[in-house]
């Protein structure tokens, strides 16, 4: 599932940039979260009623998690390479990982982890990157980690994907005022046929499959699983968008994806 999950969601950045040149990143996030929330909400039909107060509004804040680090991690991709935007917001699920670490030499995983995203960065000659892009994937990261934490908690008391879809609502909303203002308060036609199909590749299908996953798995383990992703988004990056990477970037990739195997490898020790 979480493979899936990794390839679909590398792959609807990948294919959205055409849709983002044209209309804004934002715009094209509000769309894709407009459609998703739609159709979830037409399958799922989560019934209110069901549930408390405090629930609902941790649904909420989910959905509030899902429009920050979508609308950040989508604006980031047009300002810095797909590989690398993945790689620094991967540090959002290690940062998870290292609280499930607590005071321990498996921290030395998230240290790697932090060298890599250096060498992704920073050169002899100063910043490799767009510096407005790499905040950006920060704050997508930070949006990661409190998606997880939070996804946990709506896997276990929500039935089915019906939290998910209150989320997903919520995230449109949220989404609205970025949306309107970037197209001019008007909806382009084009906007809406091309992100229909955007919304199944991210976030409908990836997110719909890590809350699946999340029921099985640990906040942290979740967190580490995902070790291959920064190396899919820059493969998805090189082969759709033509964004070749440096030895170097290639390295401060690698060093990622190590710095999750092994935290993966530790955790089971």
């Amino acid at each position: 599932m979480l493979t899936c999950s990794m390839v679909s969601v590398q792959l609807g950045a990948a294919l959205a940039h055409p849709t983002m040149a044209e209309y804004g990143p934002f715009a094209t996030t509000w769309g894709r979260l407009a459609w998703a929330a739609i159709i979830l909400g037409i399958i799922v039909r989560p019934d209110l009623r069901r549930y408390r107060r405090r629930e609902i509004l941790t649904a909420l804040a989910l959905g509030a998690t899902i429009a920050m680090m979508t609308l950040f991690f989508f604006v980031a991709i047009t300002r810095v390479p797909l590989g690398l935007v993945v790689a620094i917001e991967f540090l959002g699920p290690l940062g998870v990982a290292a609280l499930g670490f607590a005071r321990s030499w498996r921290l030395i995983w998230l240290v790697l982890a932090f060298a890599g995203v250096l060498l992704l960065v920073r050169t002899q000659a100063g910043w490799s990157v767009d510096m407005l892009g790499f905040l950006f994937a920060i704050a997508a990261g930070t949006g990661w980690a409190a998606y997880i934490l939070l996804s946990k908690r709506i896997g276990k008391v929500f039935k089915g994907l019906e939290g998910l879809a209150i989320s997903f609502a919520a995230a449109a909303l949220i989404s609205t005022p970025f949306g309107l203002y970037e197209t001019g308060f008007a909806l382009p036609g084009g906007l809406a046929v091309q992100t229909v199909g955007l919304a199944v590749l991210t976030p409908l299908l990836p997110y719909a499959l890590e809350m699946m996953a999340l029921r099985r798995l640990s906040s942290a383990t979740f967190g580490i699983l995902m070790s291959a992703e920064p190396g899919i988004g820059a493969l998805a990056g090189y082969l759709v968008l033509n964004e070749p990477l440096s030895l170097q970037q290639i390295g401060g990739i690698a060093l990622v994806m190590i710095a999750s195997a092994g935290a993966v490898i530790s955790a089971r020790e």
